[in-house]
C-alpha cells in the first residue's frame, strides 16, 4: 500500500474551519472522486482510499452528484441493458 503525505497551510485550515483530522478526510474523499472520476479506478478501491465501505462511497458519489453508472458511449449502455 503507498502512503501519500502533503502540507496544507495553517492558514487554509483556519480559513475552512477544518481542523487535521478533518481535512485528512477531505482530502481523502476528494482523492477518492478523483480516483473514480478521472482514472476509472473502481467503487471499491475508492471507497477503500475515502475511509468508507461502498454503501457510504456510492451516498459521496450522489451527493457530489457523481453517477455510479460510468459508460464509455451510449453503445455501452444499451449493451449493458441488454445483458441485465
Amino acid at each position: 500500500m503507498c502512503q501519500i503525505s502533503f502540507y496544507i497551510p495553517d492558514e487554509v485550515l483556519y480559513d475552512t474551519k477544518m481542523n487535521t483530522s478533518e481535512a485528512n478526510v477531505f482530502a481523502r474523499e476528494a482523492v477518492a472522486l478523483s480516483y473514480y472520476t478521472k482514472a476509472g479506478v473502481s467503487l471499491g478501491y475508492c471507497a477503500e482510499i475515502a475511509g468508507m465501505n461502498k454503501g457510504e462511497f456510492i451516498r459521496l458519489l450522489g451527493e457530489n452528484n457523481i453517477s455510479i453508472f460510468q459508460f464509455e458511449s451510449e453503445d455501452e449502455l444499451k449493451e449493458d441493458v441488454l445483458n441485465a
